[in-house]
């Protein structure tokens, strides 16, 4: 008796806030502690799991780059400057498709600067009324109808360009 009252005197848990006030008290019945250690187990795991679920649900949004700065987008339409192709001669393709994407995307850039699209007026006219012949489509045979259009357009911002460094400096 005196053995099993030390035991029960040396595992209850103190209420009183004091050292071990965190340990939960073992029982007299190690098949309960069993029990108890395999629940808080379990419900951590449970809780990790529900976690990594609702992570796994959340929709990481991969943030979006806006419009390239006017210079930038500028740069690469007037790296395409001494490029040409020869219309009908099938090595048209990617030349008018690259230089309508870098007009694409310079329009863009314009219209998403901080000057307002009011200082960019004439390019983005330009590029308005390309566009609007153009349509949607890309083809090479439609591109190449429109070649003049497309390639004066280029040659017409680039010198307009020219007389605004500041934007493209």
């Amino acid at each position: 008796m005196v053995v099993a009252a030390a035991l029960v005197s040396c595992t209850q848990a103190s209420s009183d806030g004091g050292p071990g006030a965190d340990v939960p008290a073992a029982s007299a019945d190690p098949a309960a502690d069993r029990a108890r250690i395999a629940e808080d187990t379990e419900d951590t795991e449970n809780a990790d799991r529900a976690e990594r679920e609702t992570a796994a649900e959340e929709p990481t949004a991969v943030p979006t780059p806006g419009p390239a700065l006017v210079r930038d987008a500028f740069a690469t339409l007037q790296a395409t400057l001494y490029d040409t192709c020869t219309p009908g001669a099938g090595d048209c393709a990617y030349f008018l498709g690259r230089v309508t994407q870098e007009l694409t995307e310079l329009d863009e850039s314009m219209r998403a600067d901080d000057k307002g699209p009011g200082h960019f007026k004439q390019p983005l006219a330009d590029m308005k009324v390309l566009f609007d012949k153009l349509g949607d489509d890309r083809s090479e045979a439609h591109l190449e109808k429109y070649f003049s259009e497309i390639v004066g357009t280029r040659d017409g911002i680039n010198t307009w360009m020219q007389d605004h460094p500041d934007d493209y400096r």
